[in-house]
């Protein structure tokens, strides 16, 4: 991805997230710059790789297959320092946006529908050699637990939520014609380079041609205190 594309992508990001009165927290706006002054008292937020975090999944079309994401808070799998069993995340989905199969390793989560149009999620079960099962999917939304067919959608309207155990194939995409989606994600902890078993290969970090200077440094760009 260019880092033009990037920084057009945060820029719009910012205002969808001021339109739906979301405030993200104040060093989602540091610039490369600042950074280079912040001292250690911040690596939290870089061994977390809390920030912005975009991807199109190595598609090449980020608006055809790549999910925004911006990191707010994290624990940390390995670093006994940080204690915190939980990650909160926000996420934008466009219309008909797709982000492709995959299921997480440890990680379990709740994705909330914070506004905006109706989510779309097909899931599947997992067999032990990481294909989609045929079995039913036990599904819980809200409080609400039932089974699906393997492979079918579930649509989670503004202010709905599914949970995704461990193991459950699931890709989603904003519904057509209902406009952009602000998510929330509640989960365990998160690390996005060792925990995601994507169906077909995927590229989760982009590669970025410098063809502009950052906006905002993602959360895998930061330098050292």
């Amino acid at each position: 991805m260019k880092r033009s594309e990037l920084n057009a992508i945060m820029k719009e990001a910012v205002d969808f997230i001021d339109e739906m009165n979301f405030k993200l927290p104040p060093f989602a706006f540091w610039s490369s710059e600042e950074w280079q002054q912040k001292g250690c008292e911040y690596d939290e937020i870089r061994d977390n790789m809390l920030g912005w975090d975009i991807t199109d999944f190595g598609s090449g079309d980020f608006l055809k297959t790549g999910l925004l994401m911006f990191t707010i808070r994290n624990g940390n799998l390995d670093d006994k320092r940080y204690v915190k069993p939980y990650a909160e995340k926000l996420l934008i989905v466009e219309e008909e946006q797709l982000t492709p199969f995959h299921f997480h390793w440890n990680k379990m989560e709740d994705i909330i529908n914070r506004g905006g149009g109706a989510l779309v999620v097909k899931l599947y079960n997992s067999t032990k050699d990481g294909e989609f099962a045929e079995t039913p999917v036990d599904v819980s939304m809200d409080g609400r637990n039932f089974q699906v067919a393997a492979g079918k959608t579930v649509r989670i309207n503004p202010g709905e939520s599914i949970t995704l155990p461990t193991g459950q194939y699931h890709a989603f995409w904003g519904e057509k014609g209902t406009g952009k989606i602000l998510l929330g994600e509640v989960s365990k902890v998160n690390d996005d380079r060792v925990d995601n078993r994507f169906h077909d290969e995927a590229g989760r970090f982009p590669d970025i041609e410098e063809d502009a200077s950052p906006l905002y440094l993602l959360g895998n760009e930061y330098p050292s205190a």
